[in-house]
């Protein structure tokens, strides 16, 4: 992995902490300033351009307060201009003001170089549910 790519994802790692406590902004800033960014979020929306995309953000992150996300990568792949990540995102947060739960989102993660700096320009989340085979 390029060290370019590795501040990228340390970045990331960075906004995350930030957005567990209610600070979306360090996350916000990562993506790109594009109209084809694109988000399917855990917490249901979907949208489409930086606008739309960084406003959900500010949404998502007024409901967190008190935690720490932390995101493990199982997967990293670079070809060109792309990188792609493939992980999840764990850590104990409060939620609209609750309790302190754990919480953990599976995450795909797509990054674009542009001008040698990488951005982030699409996010598929999801609360992964019960695996059925195991039911």
């Amino acid at each position: 992995m390029d060290a370019d790519l590795a501040q990228a994802l340390q970045r990331t790692a960075d906004a995350l902490a930030a957005m567990g406590s209610g600070d979306p902004g360090p996350y916000a800033a990562l993506w790109a300033d594009t109209d084809d960014v694109t988000l399917f979020g855990a917490w249901g929306p979907i949208e489409k351009g930086h606008d739309a995309v960084t406003r959900t953000f500010q949404w998502v992150g007024s409901r967190f307060s008190d935690g720490a996300l932390r995101p493990e990568q199982d997967v990293v792949r670079v070809s060109g201009d792309l990188a792609c990540t493939v992980g999840s995102e764990h850590g104990v947060v409060r939620v609209d003001g609750g309790e302190p739960r754990p919480m953990t989102i599976r995450v795909t993660h797509v990054y674009q170089r542009v001008d040698g700096t990488w951005w982030l320009v699409h996010r598929h989340a999801d609360f992964p549910p019960p695996d059925q085979r195991r039911s």
